[in-house]
């Protein structure tokens, strides 16, 4: 802001750029680049689609020696937009104080955001890369820490990319 108040450019835009013309020009240019890239199509489910490490699929807890990482902080419950987590915590005589004695996710209600892998502080809970989810039934959807534990061997190459990019 100036000494009277008013807010100051730097610079005062132009004719055309107040016209947007060259932004319009840059999106065209880049719509039709894609045009002519070649396509493909996976024969599925022949043919597996293998996604990166930075693919967010359905999330599911760290096991690590056996037990879950998971302390039962209930922050990925608070944060999850959808409310689809519910933690119910319990004490435990193991080196970290507690334990989730309930976590449930409805994967219904789920929408991949990953603020619940974000928010983690004990990287117990991440976005794997499994994508395929069949349910018969609302029920069937509502998964368990029996469906959600997954060995730490499995997870490892999303887990390294977690660390490099945070």
């Amino acid at each position: 802001m100036g000494s009277n108040g008013k807010i100051t450019r730097s610079k005062d835009l132009t004719f055309l750029e107040r016209m947007y013309i060259t932004e319009i020009v840059k999106g065209l240019r880049l719509t039709i680049s894609q045009m002519f890239k070649p396509k493909f199509t996976y024969r599925y489910p022949e043919e597996r689609f293998e996604p990166a490490e930075s693919f967010r699929g359905r999330p599911v807890l760290v096991e690590e020696n056996g037990v879950e990482r998971c302390v039962a902080c209930g922050l990925c419950s608070r944060v999850c937009p959808a409310l689809a987590i519910e933690v119910q915590a319990s004490e435990t005589e193991l080196e970290k104080e507690r334990y989730p004695i309930k976590f449930e996710i409805n994967m219904v209600r789920c929408i991949f955001c990953g603020f619940c892998e974000e928010v983690c502080p004990e990287e117990a809970i991440v976005m794997s890369n499994e994508y395929e989810l069949v349910f018969s039934s609302q029920e069937e959807a509502v998964f368990g820490k029996e469906k959600l534990l997954t060995p730490m061997e499995k997870l490892r190459g999303r887990l390294e990319f977690l660390r490099n990019h945070r």
